[in-house]
């Protein structure tokens, strides 16, 4: 083959791939205009759900100094979402203050107003709902994982088996109160929604009521968690926080503004749960 042959060749070569790569790229470009239609109407719709008003909005206080470590606020979730152990929405720490002083550190979704997980959604599959609660619809979700990693809070776990049969922790705290999610979903904490949109349909107060409370609050032995409605001035929470001294948020440096508040340890009280 001479010189000029093999150039000839070489240019049919470098022209019948640069034709493939346009190819590849062309449908690239379709699929993707497909997935840009489907995303914001998608998010759109979720935004629209969220900007909707509601009249409450619903808040959890955890005093740490009540709590004394028992789980149960942990096997009662487990029980009502049947969750295997290693999916579990809420978990109990053990944490130490500057002093050295041990706590335990109990840990659901914090339900934030300015949500990471919302924002990085793709799909609209994890919304705020008109009352606060941060929600995932499990239909929607395509299982890309970016609102885990978004949570710092590490408050979502990922869905990678089939879901089980009854979970380990029931009868014990609790039967299934909610549909099992499907494989490949994040899943989280909802404060037990469920629970609050049933009892409100029956009268009943979230917060006062155990039967529209969520369940970790109404397992908890020593009353450590407190729920209900922030904007009822006359409400179990709405009362906690006027009462208690000091309170906080976790990583409130992120402006995340969660919905769960925290009665810090204090070394001048003893528990008088601790060992009981």
């Amino acid at each position: 083959m001479t010189e000029h042959e093999s150039k000839q060749v070489n240019a049919e070569e470098n022209a019948g791939t640069t034709r493939r790569d346009f190819l590849k790229l062309a449908g690239a470009m379709v699929a993707a205009a497909g997935v840009t239609q489907f995303i914001p109407s998608a998010k759109i719709a979720a935004r629209a759900a969220s900007e909707e008003e509601s009249k409450h909005q619903w808040g959890m206080l955890i005093d740490i100094n009540r709590c004394i470590g028992c789980q149960y606020c942990t096997f009662a979730c487990d029980a009502v979402n049947n969750l295997a152990e290693d999916m579990r929405y809420c978990v109990v720490t053990t944490e130490t203050t500057q002093s050295g002083d041990e706590f335990f550190l109990s840990r659901p979704c914090m339900h934030c107003e300015e949500a990471p997980c919302v924002h990085v959604c793709p799909v609209g599959a994890t919304y705020k709902r008109p009352d606060g609660i941060v929600a995932m619809n499990y239909d929607l979700c395509i299982g890309c994982r970016y609102c885990q990693i978004a949570c710092p809070y590490e408050a979502r776990v990922f869905n990678w088996k089939k879901p089980i049969e009854l979970s380990p922790q029931s009868p014990t705290f609790g039967y299934p109160e909610v549909p099992n999610r499907p494989r490949g979903v994040v899943e989280k904490c909802t404060f037990c929604s469920h629970r609050i949109d049933a009892g409100l349909e029956r009268g009943l107060m979230p917060g006062v009521d155990s039967q529209a409370t969520p369940a970790c609050v109404v397992a908890c032995p020593t009353s450590a968690r407190v729920f209900g409605d922030l904007n009822n001035p006359e409400s179990p929470i709405s009362e906690a926080l006027a009462n208690a001294k000091v309170t906080l948020r976790l990583r409130e440096e992120l402006s995340t503004k969660p919905r769960v508040y925290y009665i810090p340890p204090d070394p001048k009280t003893e528990n008088p749960f601790q060992g009981s």
